[in-house]
């Protein structure tokens, strides 16, 4: 039933797999090895980082310091945490922070995307384990240095998709690299209409920065503009290019994840793009973005379609689906092999499965031909809760800033193209759109000084 290709296929995935779970690492360079209580410190005080400073507080370790460059944000997160947080240091100035709190672990970092990389790379100068929320950086050429420096820092690395941790992630691998669906060709990923600014360019003029914000110091590295209320700060920062790359910077390091790994993905050779209000300062109203991967030793190429905004697979593709739930799921990753098809959902933490013989959907542990499938990969507690025990020196984590670093690489080139308005071939060993210089600056950006590398 299974071909040679597929086989073959098979044998590769599962031995990387395998090697996945049982890699015997260096003490100190990527196992920890602080062990007892943490003391850890928050950095970006806004809604994402309140779910991480509660599980520290929940796990019994210390929050040691908060940071935010908005005290409203701050004073909030107090009055949110009470005691859990009562002992904390306050801070305005992440670098303050690394000069004075000597004694703290680990940092969570939740800043808005274009402060990712500085940050980051200052913990790691400092010899902090970090945890960052997605995407890793604002440019792929920032994901690239993080990736990097992480290889040789002697610390832990974390990046926030969090449905790495979900068993239904690591069951669909397991699926896939078992042969299940067969030679995989085409992954269909889609996001609704987001609530962010996009297809529009900034306002004009400014409005009163609140006495809490230090605006200057928030716009960092990006160029300077006037402060508006209620277009960039809070939430809607991610609609704009200067500070987020909207809907596929959010959520490519969640639906690409569980696909990059299982069919071991390196870099889309060609990007082609539609969409509507593209080529302003803020992303798409819609689009499509299609990733095309060539082939590779143990599988055929493979295409990974994205859609936002509204946009949506093909009817014929999601008919089995409809045909299951009655509607469409509002999100979804949908892998489409050719004995079979896996819809794992935006962030991988679903796992239904339908073979070509299947009349609908499945859980796979209600299916019966996928419970035959062996567990080959460990199931954890959780992604906070995987990162704290890597650093106390257990196993190693499975998102780590070279992982996550490349999902980010793969997601933010279909933002060049978008923001190119053009389909390209992607060269990403060298980041570079080979006969487009003009792509260079979306590639790597300058950064103000005041706020730049030192």
């Amino acid at each position: 039933m299974k071909t040679t290709a597929t086989a073959n296929r098979r044998s590769f995935l599962q031995t990387t797999a395998a090697a996945a779970s049982t890699l015997i690492l260096p003490s100190g360079l990527l196992r920890g090895q602080t062990t007892g209580k943490l003391k850890v410190g928050f950095i970006g005080m806004g809604g994402q980082i309140q779910g991480h400073v509660s599980k520290i507080v929940q796990l019994g370790h210390n929050v040691g310091a908060l940071c935010d460059v908005d005290a409203a944000q701050i004073e909030s997160s107090k009055k949110r945490h009470g005691a859990g947080v009562a002992d904390a240091a306050v801070y305005s100035d992440y670098r303050v922070l690394l000069e004075k709190e000597k004694s703290l672990d680990a940092i969570v970092i939740a800043t808005p995307d274009h402060w990712h990389a500085p940050i980051c790379r200052a913990v790691m100068q400092a010899g902090k384990h970090v945890y960052c929320e997605k995407p890793l950086t604002h440019t792929i050429a920032e994901a690239r240095e993080l990736r990097e420096m992480s290889r040789t820092a002697k610390v832990i690395t974390q990046t926030g998709n969090q449905g790495s941790a979900s068993p239904n992630l690591r069951r669909s691998m397991e699926l896939i690299a078992a042969g299940f669906f067969g030679a995989i060709s085409d992954i269909h990923v889609w996001h609704p209409t987001h609530s962010w600014p996009s297809g529009e360019e900034r306002p004009a003029g400014s409005d009163p920065i609140p006495t809490t914000l230090d605006w200057d110091f928030w716009l960092g590295t990006a160029p300077e503009r006037g402060y508006k209320a209620g277009i960039y700060h809070p939430a809607k920062w991610r609609g704009w290019y200067d500070f987020g790359n909207g809907s596929l910077g959010d959520f490519c390091c969640h639906g690409f994840n569980m696909p990059v790994r299982a069919l071991n993905l390196d870099y889309p050779t060609r990007i082609e793009v539609t969409g509507t209000g593209m080529g302003k300062e803020s992303f798409a109203t819609a689009c499509t973005v299609h990733f095309h991967f060539a082939a590779r030793k143990g599988r055929g190429p493979v295409r990974l379609h994205f859609y936002t905004g509204g946009d949506l697979p093909p009817a014929d593709v999601t008919a089995p689906l409809i045909g299951t739930f009655g509607s469409l799921p509002r999100t979804g990753c949908l892998l489409i092999g050719d004995q079979g098809q896996l819809q794992s959902g935006l962030w991988n933490s679903d796992c239904y499965v339908k073979l070509n013989s299947d009349a609908k959907f499945t859980g796979a542990d209600n299916h019966p031909a996928a419970k035959q499938i062996p567990v080959t990969l460990p199931r954890v507690k959780g992604h906070i809760d995987e990162w704290i025990d890597a650093i106390q020196g257990g196993p190693k984590v499975f998102a780590d800033f070279d992982l996550g670093g490349h999902l980010t690489e793969i997601g933010l080139s279909g933002i060049v193209a978008l923001r190119l308005q053009k389909n390209i071939d992607w060269d990403g060993p060298n980041m570079k759109v080979p006969g487009m210089p003009e792509a260079d600056r979306y590639i790597r950006t300058a950064e103000r000084a005041k706020y730049g590398r030192v």
